[in-house]
């Protein structure tokens, strides 16, 4: 029996598969748990850039209370970046050592 042509429906062209860029809208919270924690030095870097300018000067990052692996990326991150006045734990209100809060430079 004969394979049916493959008229490719799958998208599967036999390429390796390039990721998906998704297009995020720009508020004063970034929630990570949604994102590879490889992705998120990067991803943080440039909602840092975009936030400040559009204006925004206190942004909350939202990076879990786990294992602390994901705040210490962040932070990392948070204290090399040109466009972070200051950070640091959320209050109680907030999200606790769960998210961090950001100050940015004005625009």
């Amino acid at each position: 029996m004969t394979p049916p042509p493959d008229d490719d429906r799958d998208g599967d062209d036999g390429a390796a598969a390039v990721p998906e860029v998704v297009e995020l809208a720009i508020t004063d919270e970034l929630d990570l748990h949604h994102f590879r924690p490889a992705d998120v030095a990067d991803l943080v870097d440039e909602y840092l850039r975009e936030a400040r300018a559009r204006g925004l000067r206190r942004v909350r990052l939202i990076h879990g209370k786990g294992t602390g692996t994901l705040r210490r990326t962040v932070h990392a991150v948070l204290g090399r970046h040109p466009d972070v006045a200051g950070f640091a734990l959320a209050d109680e209100r907030a999200g606790s050592w769960g998210a961090t809060l950001v100050d940015l430079h004005p625009p």
